[in-house]
């Protein structure tokens, strides 16, 4: 009798760890439709200080195996990227969604609750359309490292994948920068390999 409710018990507990690794799991991975992967944010995203076809997205493309499309507008903040989110990636029906938001808020006094939470509706939104959304934080600047953090919780909490830092290990070093605050066409190559580790699982 002992014996059998030490295997009920260590069933038990088989399961509930089989859940909750379940809970944690990226939502939508195995199960979104889409074929294009948007990537979608500011001047980061589009390209600044770096000729036509150098961007981030360009470098993604050609290590995807999905057709990777630029939705970058410079000088963005988060508030005019959610704007324009159902007209520029919704309506596209996209696999996945790379959001990178968050360096014109800080840099315009953006209240930084509502950067958050400007985040966490496009988060939101990406998945309730099906597809499988990606925060990729900016980082790289200690005057960031308060949206960092928030960004990795708010990542977990709704179980998109995180990308840290994507200026980490570029801002500081010349030969990677186009100016103080925009890489040139190696640092978006970075960018672009820094992001494919991370999600390249789902692509």
């Amino acid at each position: 009798m002992a014996k059998h409710s030490e295997l009920k018990i260590t069933a038990v507990l088989v399961c509930a760890l089989a859940l909750a690794g379940c809970g944690n799991s990226v939502k939508n991975a195995g199960t979104a439709r889409g074929r294009d992967i948007i990537c979608f944010g500011d001047s980061l995203t589009a390209g600044r200080g770096a000729a036509a076809g150098e961007d981030y997205p360009s470098a993604l493309r050609r290590l995807s195996p999905r057709p990777v499309v630029n939705a970058g507008v410079s000088g963005q903040t988060s508030a005019e990227g959610l704007a324009r989110l159902e007209r520029d990636v919704l309506s596209k029906r996209p696999y996945m969604v790379i959001i990178e938001f968050g360096g014109n808020d800080f840099r315009c006094g953006e209240p930084f609750s509502a950067t958050v939470a400007n985040v966490e509706q496009m988060i939101l939104a990406v998945q309730r359309a099906g597809a499988i959304a990606v925060v990729a934080d900016t980082g790289g600047s200690v005057f960031l490292s308060r949206y960092s953090a928030e960004f990795a919780r708010l990542a977990r909490r709704r179980r998109a994948v995180f990308v840290p830092a994507i200026m980490g290990d570029i801002i500081d070093k010349p030969e990677y920068m186009s100016d103080a605050f925009h890489p040139n066409a190696r640092g978006y190559r970075l960018i672009a390999e820094k992001i494919h580790k991370k999600a390249k699982k789902y692509f």
